[in-house]
């Protein structure tokens, strides 16, 4: 490898001449004599870079013709063009890729260096062997050959010297200064050994500095050269070199050729970069290359691809192919006739500028006689050619063999004869040729180091040549190459690699600004086989070294302000077009993560819009039905119509009529229906008799079982029990019955899954449920019949207790199904009696659906209806009755005596009614019972009348009535008894059971009453006249049960006022508004308690049945409580909130939630709120608001959710809790199965109780079952609102288990930590070994260990402990032997070169008295060798950096104003002999180079205004301008090297780039110019496409 360097460049080169110098307008001879007129101004340059041509011209004064030329020539622009530009002759050759050449178009490429006319235009088409001369010469400027500066003028080829100027013969030397002499640089030369490993996948051979010329790099063998370059301006390159060719790399010409065995690498420089040449490998593992070329449209290579996007060139890769060298098989060459070899001529090799062998003469044979060898020395030499010098090289720089430089002759005989030639004996002379081979063999030599310390590395065997006899090294060229030993390889360092932390990348930052994260990954990984490139990833702790962090915070800065929209809202609408907003602020994110909103002035992007269309779909058809039109006749039957038309909601909002088919199929009762009016009269006859009949039954039916179907007549009336199925008939007479049509309260009646309308004139009911209370009207025709149902157990104004559960969900399905229908229906829970009217007075009620309900009740009282009863019905089903209590089958036992139906004639109620209201008022309530009874005991006794004649006369009962003597069922049961006695008998017999209130159900007492009597279960409601209200409290129950009585849930207090009478009723004299309120009667045995309400409200106002108590559950599934109440409770509990009402009329009851009413979802039933499986989302203020005529109340109760004490999953916060209390002191969190801590004594630890739980549970800490606070000698701190213990100094005392106990309203948790206190003590063991053999020093120390539980630990544990007091025990104290004895050496003579040091050595003998005296020396002699007493010292050289004076301030500029500048620094002995510098290595070297101060760097670029397009439209059209480095003093032009440090600005670009259009004459391409200059405008090809500038022309 050579090249040529410009170390301490001389002189700057002479650039730009005719810059630098004033025009010459000096007259020649021929000026003088007046025959020429003065030289005008120079012309344009003929090009803008890279060397062109300006003319002037002269004209002739004389009528006679003047002698010399009238035109002279000089360089211009005589900077390089940048690399896109391309070559200039390609440039000309491709305006002629537009015009047709015999009738076809080629891509034309330039033909350089053409020997018989250089100028001419020669090029050849792309892909064919084509070659044209397109034009007879080329443009001014031209260069004649590409590595020549010579330039084309007028189509002739001129002579250009370095200096740029015509004419001039001026050259470079071989370091690139112009008219040089080659001292302004230093040959560099040198061989290099490639150190490629297993870990070391390729080796720098050499880095060239930049401005470094000549090189020239061989590499020999299979591995591959690759380069990287590095700009002045720092950007790096990397170029794999695999094909021969020419390269443009870093703007530097690279030639490379490639032969099978090795490469050479050719740059002639000057280098635009430093180039570091590599090499790497072709066998095991190593890195492979790809070329990567920056190529233009035409696929040239070329320059101005971005280096950011370059793909890269290398990777990676094992070749199978191992390293090892084949044994080498060559043929054995003959050996000559002895006479022969002697008489051989020696031809003289004859150095030339390639380096090759140079042998020197043989030396005279070792012998005079016989067999002798012959030495010659062989050198590798080169001719320098800029010196006319022979340098020597490396062996390894020179190709192909190198000759012999030892080999045998013969003396002649050594007795004198000459012997006769026999050819037969030449195989002697031979052998002997053979033996002297035999002399010397190669062998093995042990083994390199090992390429590796672990995993796996390699050692190579060395292979020597050696003498045999003497087995000493000898010349490698003594021993037969064809027989080298192939190469031994061994493995070694098997063991695997130890474990380290493999580190990636991080990530991209998670945020730009405001703090992000990266992340990383970091895992611990031990290298198993290297050669197997096997890595095995392990657990993190068996990496030693710290854990490096994983993440990372990262752009840790306040954003800028910038527009952050919020989520979208819904949809105004679900289809046809709707709008949907959103809220947009301005904030800007802090560095800490926050938000800051600021004014929308502070964002200066444009705002993001806040309100957007959407669901732009069409709606989905639907049918739009106009009303019903009048009846088709004015008499009889006839039919009404509607039109419907099919309509559908467009996307844009807009309604618009559809095809009927894209509606769903309407029904064809939908648009007719049948209509009957007035009997059309026949002529003559009366209508009545034709007219429709119903034919009704006036009778009223009471359920008193269940049953599970009942068939009724229309005209009567029927108080039947819930989930019973009715069927409804309505019989009509000359009326079709397919046109019968229902009506519920008003409503038209059509089929539905519920409720069942028949085309034969009946109705039915599936399985009644509340909302079917009602008035059904059955209409045929003008005749019209009704029939009412009312529910027994429902709240269709007979209600005797609170609706079951199986009630309450079918009153939520009515709710859910039809909200307004179930407002109307269900008011209350409890019936209102209200006796206010005058007809109301008189026994007949005002609403003729309502006439009989106060009987039914009494007559239901008088036939022992226990209401318990209804609630197990109502709660049970047949199948669990059965299996129900003995109690329960008591009471069914009970109602046998009772008919399924009770049934009797409206006119027999009619009658009561009309006889009550006829009594005075004091008596009509005793007239009543006793017309009740009367009533019942008829019904009673026609159903058994009807049982006995179904039943056989041996079934007939014997007592008529048989009623359980145990069951008290009031008047009409007792008027039933056989006698008192049997009661009295039977009362001793009855079973125990728990109080029952019974429910009676009356009529609500008059506003104006003076005196009121009321019982349970009803509304009072008081006016200014009412004087006493005395309320009824009748209980059974056995043990008889104790009356207790309570208003709004407190007990009352008796006065004089208030008064308890003997019957357990509750009187209030002269009631006032401080009485408002329910009244509860609570009765209670040993079995259990029962209890019921009644209101007492002021004028009707609202009442609401409040408790104001706090209700905590933790256990339950499911509680119940009245509003008012604060619910305390734990998740997914079902928590019923009681809002009973009162007030005249009837409250309605609305719940809300924090103030906002509750819709439909929630299960509103009779005032009461369930709500199911509460969460967290649940909690909040439950409002009731209880609303009439006269007035409104709101009761509220809030509900709060209970979460018990648990350990959070995330235990961050609390960890770094403990970090920021005490960041140096251990510790440790408790947990429910317990943990445990490991400390020193004295120490102080940290004890975490990590909890969660709502509300915040209080922490109490314990230690040893004890709080901490009680517990002695503990020193502690609780810190953190009791989640943080500290506890200090710790002793033996303080160990033990620590727990900290967190509870809270929902719960309590237990968390348990356990401290170990380890303690460390001093222990005196044996006694360690004797400190000497003999002598008087000896001593034994006793054995001092540091302990911990018997363990012996590092003694720094022990540290602070006190050190026990130990003696030394004397040993061996008896006379030594003698032996020798020696001082230490003397200082070195000299401290390089080599020196002498020295020492005194003595036979002495030790005495147990500790005395040494001298004794002979033959005494030492015998038991050991005498130790020497002198020896050599500081053999090195005495070596000292040199170095030369610092050069001139103008190496390359690499900023403005300066430049580099260098001095020479080398390693010599202190006698001035040169040294390689690895000699001085130890010594710290002076730098080389350092930055300077240089006028010369004092510059600038300097651009001219753009040229003229060189076309006015099209593809083609391209400008230029001058580019310049100029000095900022002068401001004239300077060598761009000088700018080098700067950016060049681009000195040509496209322009123009817009299409042409034929209308009007236009050039088309961009080479008009060349066209014109060329004179190939008269040519038709071109004169069409130039047709602007031809025409000009």
């Amino acid at each position: 490898m050579e090249c040529c360097r410009r170390a301490t460049p001389g002189a700057p080169l002479l650039f730009l001449a005719f810059l630098l110098l004033s025009s010459r307008t000096a007259r020649s001879e021929e000026d003088r004599d007046g025959l020429w007129d003065a030289w005008g101004p120079w012309s344009e340059c003929s090009r803008t870079c890279g060397g062109g041509a300006s003319y002037s011209l002269r004209r002739c004064l004389s009528s006679k013709s003047c002698e010399g030329r009238n035109i002279r020539y000089r360089t211009c622009s005589n900077v390089d063009c940048p690399p896109e530009a391309g070559d200039f002759r390609a440039q000309q050759c491709s305006a002629h890729n537009d015009v047709k050449h015999h009738g076809q178009f080629y891509e034309w490429l330039p033909v350089s260096n053409d020997p018989d006319n250089p100028c001419s235009l020669k090029c050849q088409a792309k892909g064919t062997a084509l070659v044209v001369e397109l034009a007879p010469k080329v443009l001014d400027g031209t260069r004649c050959y590409t590595e020549s500066l010579d330039m084309c003028i007028s189509g002739l080829c001129q002579i250009v010297g370095c200096d740029h100027q015509l004419g001039s013969t001026v050259k470079e030397d071989n370091c690139g200064v112009c008219n040089g002499d080659g001292s302004s640089c230093r040959l560099v030369r040198g061989q290099y050994k490639s150190q490629l490993s297993a870990t070391k996948l390729d080796d720098t051979v050499v880095a060239i500095p930049y401005g470094s010329r000549h090189v020239r790099l061989v590499l020999k063998g299979p591995d591959h050269l690759y380069l990287e370059t590095k700009t002045l301006q720092g950007a790096k390159g990397e170029n794999s070199l695999s094909s021969t060719g020419t390269f443009l790399v870093d703007n530097s010409s690279v030639d490379f050729q490639k032969f099978p065995d090795k490469e050479i690498l050719r740059m002639a420089g000057p280098l635009t970069a430093d180039f570091i040449v590599k090499c790497t490998v072709t066998c095991g593992q190593g890195l492979r290359y790809r070329v990567v070329l920056c190529i233009d449209h035409r696929g040239m290579h070329t320059g101005g691809c971005s280096p950011k996007t370059k793909p890269h060139i290398k990777e990676e890769c094992v070749i199978p192919t191992p390293c090892y060298k084949p044994k080498e098989k060559l043929p054995v060459e003959a050996k000559l006739p002895w006479y022969k070899q002697a008489q051989e001529l020696e031809e003289g090799a004859a150095v030339s500028e390639e380096p090759s062998f140079i042998p020197e003469a043989w030396s005279a044979c070792t012998v005079t006689c016989g067999m002798g060898t012959q030495v010659r020395i062989v050198r590798c030499q080169v001719l320098l050619s800029f010196s006319q010098s022979v340098a020597d090289l490396p062996v390894d720089e020179c190709e192909g063999p190198k000759p012999a430089s030892q080999r045998a002759c013969y003396a002649g005989p050594c007795n004198g004869e000459v012997p006769e030639f026999n050819p037969e004996e030449t195989g002697g002379f031979f052998g002997d040729l053979q033996d002297f081979d035999e002399l010397y063999d190669w062998e093995y030599e042990g083994f390199t180091k090992c390429s590796e310390s672990c995993g796996g590395g390699v050692q190579e065997a060395v292979v020597s040549c050696l003498n045999k006899q003497t087995r000493e090294p000898a010349d490698e060229n003594l021993c037969v190459a064809s027989r080298r030993p192939p190469q031994l390889l061994k493995s070694c360092s098997l063991d695997p690699c130890p474990a380290r932390w493999e580190i990636g990348k991080w990530s991209p930052c998670s945020l730009t600004c405001g703090v992000g994260l990266q992340t990383r990954d970091v895992f611990c990984s031990h290298l198993l086989s290297r050669e197997m490139n096997e890595t095995v990833i392990l657990a993190d702790e068996l990496c030693r070294q710290p854990k490096p962090s994983t993440v990372q915070a990262c752009n840790r800065f306040n954003c800028p302000p910038a527009w952050y929209p919020a989520q979208w809202q819904l949809c105004s609408r679900t289809c046809g077009g709707g709008i949907q907003k959103r809220e947009v602020l301005c904030k800007q994110r802090m560095a800490d993560g926050s938000f800051l909103e600021l004014p929308e002035t502070f964002c200066s992007a444009s705002k993001p819009v806040s309100q957007q269309a959407c669901k732009k779909d069409d709606c989905p058809s639907e049918w739009l039905l106009s009303d019903w039109t009048e009846c088709s006749t004015s008499c009889g039957e006839g039919t009404q119509t509607r039109s419907a038309i099919c309509r559908k909601v467009l996307k844009t909002g807009v309604s618009a009529i559809v095809n009927s088919s894209l509606c769903p199929p309407l029904p064809f009762s939908s648009s007719i229906r049948p209509c009957m009016l007035a009997t059309c009269a026949r002529p003559g006859r009366p209508s009545t008799k034709h007219s429709p009949h119903i034919a009704a039954a006036r009778k009223v039916y009471i359920q008193t079982r269940r049953q599970r179907k009942l068939h009724f007549v229309v005209g009567g009336f029927a108080y039947l029990l819930p989930k019973t199925a009715v069927v409804l008939r309505c019989p009509t007479r000359r009326f079709r019955k397919p046109l019968i049509t229902w009506e519920k309260d008003g409503q038209h009646l059509i089929s539905s899954a519920h409720v069942t309308v028949a085309p034969f004139g009946y109705l039915k009911i599936h399985r009644l449920k509340p909302s079917d209370a009602g008035i059904y009207t059955c209409s045929a025709g003008p005749a019209r019949e009704q029939f009412v149902i009312k529910l027994i157990g429902g709240n269709r104004k007979l209600v005797g207790r609170p609706l079951s559960l199986r009630s309450e969900e079918d009153a939520l399905a009515v709710r859910k199904a039809n909200p307004k229908e179930a407002l109307q229906t269900h008011k209350h829970q409890n019936g209102i009696f209200s006796n206010g009217s005058k007809a109301e007075k008189r026994g007949i009620t005002a609403d003729p659906g309502s006439r009989y309900d106060d009987l039914v009740s009494r007559l239901l009282e008088q036939g022992g209806w226990p209401g318990e009863l209804l609630a197990s019905w109502e709660v049970q089903d047949s199948t669990e009755r059965n299996t129900s209590s003995e109690e329960d089958q008591n009471a069914e036992q009970a109602l046998l005596h009772l008919p399924f139906t009770m049934v009797t004639e409206q006119k027999r109620l009619d009658d009561i009614l009309r006889n009550l209201s006829q009594q005075p008022e004091e008596l009509r309530d005793v007239y009543s019972k006793h017309l009740v009874a009367q009533l019942a005991q008829e019904i009673f006794r026609s159903h058994l009348e009807h049982q006995d004649v179904l039943l056989k006369p041996s079934e007939r009962r014997t007592p008529p009535v048989a009623i359980p003597p145990h069951k008290h069922v009031s008047g009409f049961s007792s008027s039933l008894r056989t006698s008192s006695s049997g009661e009295a008998a039977g009362g001793s017999r009855r079973p125990h059971r728990k109080p029952t209130i019974l429910r009676k159900i009356s009529a609500a007492q008059q506003l104006s009453a003076s005196e009121v009597v009321t019982h349970l279960g009803q509304t009072v409601a008081l006016a200014s006249g009412t004087l006493s209200v005395l309320l009824h409290c009748e209980a059974i129950g056995n043990p008889r049960p104790t009356i207790s009585w309570a208003r709004n849930g407190e007990e009352v207090q008796f006065s004089d006022r208030i008064l308890l009478q003997p019957d357990d009723s509750l009187q209030i004299l002269a009631p006032v508004e401080a009485d408002v309120g329910f009244y509860t009667c609570n009765a209670t045995n040993a079995l259990g308690y029962d209890s019921v309400s009644i209101a007492v409200t002021l004028a009707g106002k609202p009442l609401v049945k409040t408790s104001r108590v706090t209700v905590i559950n933790t256990e339950e599934p499911a509680i119940t409580v009245d509003v008012g109440s604060t619910i305390k409770t734990v998740r997914g509990v079902n928590v019923t909130i009681n809002c009973q009402v009162a007030g005249v009329p009837e409250a309605e009851v609305t719940w809300f939630r924090n103030k906002s009413k509750l819709g439909s979802p929630h299960h509103l039933h009779e005032g009461s709120l369930l709500l199911a499986d509460v969460s967290s989302s649940d909690q909040g203020l439950y409002s009731c608001r209880a609303a009439n005529l006269h007035g409104e109340l709101t009761e509220n109760s809030q509900l709060l959710i209970l979460d018990p004490p648990q350990v959070p999953t995330q235990l961050e916060d609390i960890r770094a809790l403990l970090s920021a209390t005490g960041p140096n002191l251990p510790s440790v969190l408790t947990s429910p199965l317990g943990t445990h801590l490991v400390l020193d004594p004295g120490n102080s630890a940290l004890l975490g109780c990590p909890i969660k739980g709502h509300p915040t549970p209080n922490i109490t800490w314990f230690h040893g079952g004890q709080p901490v606070a009680s517990v002695t000698g503990l020193t502690h701190h609780i810190l953190a609102a009791g989640q943080i213990l500290q506890v200090a100094n710790l002793s033996g005392g303080s160990q033990g288990e620590f727990s900290c106990l967190a509870q809270n309203e929902a719960g309590t948790l237990v968390q348990k930590a356990s401290l170990v206190i380890q303690d460390y003590w001093w222990s005196v063991d044996r006694l360690a070994t004797c400190s000497a053999s003999c002598g008087n020093r000896g001593v034994q120390q006793p054995r001092l260990r540091c302990l911990l539980n018997s363990t012996e630990v590092s003694p720094a544990h022990c540290a602070g402990k006190v050190r026990p007091a130990v003696q030394p025990i004397a040993c061996n104290r008896r006379d030594c032997p003698s032996r020798w004895m020696v001082t230490s050496w003397s200082a070195c003579t000299r401290s390089c070169g080599g020196g002498v040091q020295t020492r005194r050595v003595t036979c002495q003998k030790l005495k147990a008295s500790g005395i040494s005296t001298p004794v002979s020396n033959d005494m030492c002699t015998q038991l050991a060798k005498r130790p020497v007493d002198t020896q050599a010292c500081n053999q090195q050289l005495c070596v000292e950096w040199a170095f030369s004076s610092w050069g001139q301030c103008n190496g390359p500029c690499i900023g403005p104003r300066l430049a580099v500048q260098h001095r020479q620094v080398f390693c010599q002995t202190r006698d001035g002999i040169t040294l390689p510098s690895e000699q001085c290595s130890a010594l710290p070297r002076p730098v080389s180079t350092q930055n300077c101060w240089s006028e010369a760097c004092s510059v600038h670029w300097r651009v001219s205004l753009w040229t003229l397009c060189t076309a006015t439209c099209g593809n083609y059209g391209f400008q230029s301008r001058r580019v310049e480095c100029v000095h900022a003093r002068t401001n004239k032009a300077v060598p761009e090297h000088l700018c080098s440090w700067g950016p060049r600005p681009a000195n040509w670009q496209r322009c123009n780039i817009t299409p042409c259009e034929n209308m009007e004459c236009r050039d088309t391409t961009r080479y008009c110019e060349k066209v014109k200059q060329l004179k190939l405008c008269q040519l038709s090809q071109f004169k069409s496409r130039c047709c602007g500038t031809c025409g000009k022309a």
